[in-house]
């Protein structure tokens, strides 16, 4: 079988304040940098040897990347880095911590931002400093690809673009795959692979730097774990042809 393996980045300086980050460049914590060396550990004891890797363009996730890799002994393979597997852009909530936001909006809408499937958070203007378009990291890209905010359901449409073209044909192909990125993405590929409702998704939580190994037939999960269960979330479920 072919194995795609899904982490989300180790603890980062905004998880850690719990702020909204979106795409906000934060590094990683020292926890985060631990979680990370944790994640590649369980990768070598699952004898996972990836052929191919990918990450977002944010340092928290290329830094785990790089720490799994490490940790597998496989830093020589190819590596991508694309945009299409930012986090989720949280627009006008970007930097501000949860508290703040819910006393400044209320519970109920703070919930539906963060938790519907369709509604994006308020969008940053074009002319906000914080608008992607003003980032060197993005500077190759139509500035009018970029967002201003993102639902679930956005942030779906890109991740789906960069599957459909860079990694779907290489697990027909059999190529085992290593993607680090955030939970949104995440959650994004996941929705994805195991076919999930917008009910589903969003009770799906990607916990930090413990990885997902999905087994594969072609594209159809077959099997599907989180490498440490100690701290693992309710896996997806495989869904039967009717």
């Amino acid at each position: 079988m072919t194995r795609l393996v899904l982490t989300r980045h180790g603890q980062s300086q905004w998880n850690l304040e719990n702020r909204f980050t979106g795409w906000v460049d934060v590094d990683l914590t020292d926890r985060g940098i631990a979680q990370a060396r944790r994640g590649g550990e369980l990768l070598k004891e699952a004898g996972f040897k990836p052929g191919f890797a990918c990450a977002s363009r944010l340092k928290r996730a290329i830094r785990t990347l790089w720490i799994a890799l490490e940790g597998v002994d496989r830093v020589w393979i190819p590596v991508e880095k694309t945009w299409l597997l930012n986090e989720r852009h949280y627009g006008a909530l970007t930097g501000l911590s949860k508290a703040e936001t819910v006393a400044k909006h209320g519970q109920k809408l703070v919930n539906i931002w963060r938790r519907s499937y369709n509604t994006p958070p308020p969008a940053l203007a074009p002319d906000d400093e914080r608008h992607p378009r003003f980032d060197d990291r993005y500077a190759d890209l139509d500035p009018t690809q970029l967002p201003g905010a993102e639902s679930l359901a956005l942030t779906l449409n890109r991740v789906k673009r960069y599957f459909n073209a860079a990694l779907a044909p290489r697990l027909h192909a059999g190529e085992n795959i290593l993607v680090s990125a955030h939970g949104n993405s995440l959650r994004a590929l996941v929705k994805m692979l195991f076919n999930l409702s917008e009910q589903e998704i969003v009770r799906i939580e990607i916990p930090t730097a413990n990885p997902l190994m999905i087994e594969l037939d072609g594209l159809k999960p077959v099997s599907v774990r989180y490498l440490d269960g100690a701290r693992a979330r309710p896996v997806p479920p495989i869904k039967q042809a009717a």
